[in-house]
Order: C-alpha cells, then sequence, then structure tokens
C-alpha cells in the first residue's frame, strides 16, 4: 500500500463510525476544532438529544487558541447556530479525555441529571479512543452510548489551522493509546487489526525517515 492508503486504513480503525441514536445527552468532548462543535449542535438541532454537553479547560493543542476554555468556545458555536443557552451544559476544567470524562460526571452529580443514553462527540480520528474511555472511566450506570464524529476523509480533515502533519502526529498517539492505556485502566481493550498495526508501523517508519 501507499504511504496515503496506510493513513487512510489508519484513519477508518480510529473513526468508529458508529451512527447517532436518539439519546438523553449529546456529550461533545472538547478540542482545537470547532467543525466538532458545529456537529454536535447539527445532532441537538436535528433532535437527536434534549441536552448538549461540552466538556474541555485548556488541552495540549488549544494553549492560546481560544480566548476562553474549550467548552465556552464550543458553545458560542453552537449557539451562533441555534442550540439555546438552556439546553447546555459546559464543563470547564478538564485537560484531558479521562478528566473530560470523570469531571463531567462529577457536575452531573451537582446538577442531579443522570442520562442513561449518550452520543459521544469528538474529531473523527479519537471518537474510538472517546468511547474506549467512557466505557471504562464513566462511573455511573448507562444503557447506551454511541460515539460519532463529522463525516470527514483524512484528505478533506486537514487545513491551515490543523495541518497535515500534526493531524499524522496526532493519529498515530491517539492510536497508541487504544493500544497501551488498556493496561494502564484507563480505557477498554479494543481488537486491533494486523493491518491496522502495520499501518501504524508504516507511516510511523515514514515520519522518522522524514517522508
Amino acid at each position: 500500500m501507499s504511504l496515503y492508503q496506510n493513513i487512510n486504513t489508519l484513519w477508518q480503525y480510529m473513526r468508529l463510525d458508529h451512527q447517532p441514536e436518539k439519546s438523553d445527552c449529546i456529550f461533545c468532548m472538547c478540542s482545537n476544532d470547532i467543525r466538532v462543535a458545529e456537529y454536535a449542535a447539527k445532532l441537538y438541532l436535528e433532535g437527536y438529544a434534549p441536552k448538549l454537553v461540552f466538556s474541555g479547560g485548556i488541552g495540549r493543542f488549544t494553549e492560546g487558541l481560544f480566548n476562553s476554555s474549550e467548552a465556552e468556545a464550543f458553545a458560542q458555536v453552537a449557539s451562533d447556530i441555534g442550540v439555546p443557552s438552556e439546553d447546555m451544559i459546559l464543563e470547564t476544567e478538564s485537560t484531558n479525555s479521562g478528566e473530560n470524562i470523570l469531571y463531567t460526571a462529577a457536575l452531573f452529580e451537582q446538577l442531579a441529571y443522570q442520562p442513561k443514553h449518550f452520543i459521544l462527540v469528538q474529531k473523527p480520528y479519537m471518537a474510538r479512543r472517546a468511547f474506549a474511555t467512557f466505557a471504562k472511566q464513566w462511573p455511573n450506570t448507562f444503557s447506551n452510548v454511541v460515539s460519532c464524529s463529522p463525516n470527514l476523509s483524512f484528505s478533506n480533515y486537514f487545513n491551515e489551522s490543523l495541518p497535515s502533519d500534526l493531524v499524522i502526529s496526532a493519529l498515530l498517539q491517539d492510536f497508541e493509546r487504544i493500544r497501551d492505556y488498556p493496561e494502564k485502566g484507563f480505557q477498554i481493550r479494543q481488537e486491533i487489526p494486523r493491518e491496522v498495526t502495520e499501518s501504524y508501523a508504516v507511516i510511523s517508519k515514514a515520519l522518522l525517515n522524514g517522508q
């Protein structure tokens, strides 16, 4: 396979590609990609859930990017599209995926809010990790969770704000977390097909060789 085909193989594995279902809340794990906020708002406006949750403080890619927390920046995008503020819940302190889960659960406890059906929303290449992290670390009972993302292929994903080298590096790091974090108790274990592992190795070698 070409380098691009290997990248696409890894990208498709990480996407997970669940379909949205009617749920109690849309749980958006915020980031440096406002298209994720737009997609989460679209799901709300299409009636998939009555509440839209944005979780994110300042993460590894957003320091200095927004004039507020990730959650507040995403909520502004959603508000501009038409999501009413009373239907949004903001968690503004988390700095990683595990904290997204645990801090949001703690906030729900404070609000006496107990959703059972969730739509997780993340960047395409983080959808699988969002699902694996939620399934392991959500401290309360839940009935169903699906992990969704904007329908963007690798070739259509990167832009001036998210250049290809940054995206490929993040893609590799997220795959490493899928592979390694179950041993640390951070995520549930997921099957990794051999061709995905091989594609990861090809991409990593190409980066080391400066391709």
